[in-house]
């Protein structure tokens, strides 16, 4: 079956992963620097908050799966993170409550096999005004501020510290940037190529910088199907042929230091 030898990465989260994918967004920049790495695998659910990922833990990621991912990248909160609604409905879910859904989740992650590894990503900071342009008064009862997005990304990092599990705050590192609230949203909360990228190098440093045997960095991982063929393109030598199979496009090449 294709992909069964490869590595596995799965991105698993509520709306930050299942928009990933768009043109620009952080999991497709992921693939593209992946490949003929490693697989990287979508599972985002839009509008989902943590008591929802508990409650499909067993399905995707069931226990006695042949093949485990390699590791894990987790991103839950900013719905989680919103205020309660009065009728009771609605995505908050009380910080206590939070924690420990995410202490569950990482343990369940945790045990899948003693390869997989895991990262958290935080909620990213958000641009109030602009998501008040946008959408106007639909979440005036159960806003999303960039203060409970704040508490919930501090409480995560304390918790990931705690448990040892590699985190990024996503609020803390957006906010590095002086223009984050206007070059790094769509609508004051979903991700534009530009926070895609801060995305993508926090994730890039956590990979380079941990201490995994083996190291799931992108240039430490071997290229599939590298060896030579007399079946590339003829070098300007005329004797040789081009393995391109270890090329890095120019855009690349501006990442390999991260």
């Amino acid at each position: 079956m294709a992909g069964q030898g490869r590595i596995q990465f799965v991105l698993f989260g509520s709306y930050i992963v299942q928009m990933s994918y768009n043109v620009g967004g952080w999991g497709a920049i992921l693939a593209d620097f992946y490949a003929r790495k490693a697989d990287i695998l979508v599972r985002g659910y839009s509008g989902w908050n943590s008591r929802m990922a508990l409650q499909v833990m067993d399905q995707v990621f069931p226990k006695d799966a042949i093949f485990q991912p390699s590791l894990v990248i987790v991103y839950f909160g900013g719905n989680d993170s919103m205020q309660p609604h009065p009728s009771g409905l609605g995505t908050h879910v009380p910080l206590p409550e939070y924690i420990e859904n995410m202490k569950k989740i990482g343990m369940h992650l945790k045990n899948l096999s003693e390869k997989t590894q895991l990262i958290f990503l935080t909620s990213p900071p958000v641009n109030e005004s602009m998501m008040l342009e946008t959408y106007g008064n639909k979440y005036d009862n159960q806003a999303r501020t960039n203060e409970s997005c704040c508490i919930y990304a501090e409480a995560l990092e304390n918790l990931c510290h705690h448990l040892e599990f590699k985190v990024v705050n996503l609020w803390t590192a957006f906010q590095q940037r002086e223009d984050w609230a206007t070059a790094c949203f769509t609508d004051g909360f979903h991700l534009s190529s530009e926070g895609s990228k801060i995305v993508v190098k926090e994730i890039l440093k956590v990979l380079k910088e941990a201490e995994w045997e083996p190291s799931l960095y992108w240039m430490s991982i071997p290229t599939e199907f590298s060896k030579d063929s007399p079946y590339y393109a003829v070098a300007p030598d005329g004797k040789t042929t081009m393995n391109v199979s270890e090329f890095l496009s120019i855009w690349q090449k501006k990442w390999a230091n991260i």
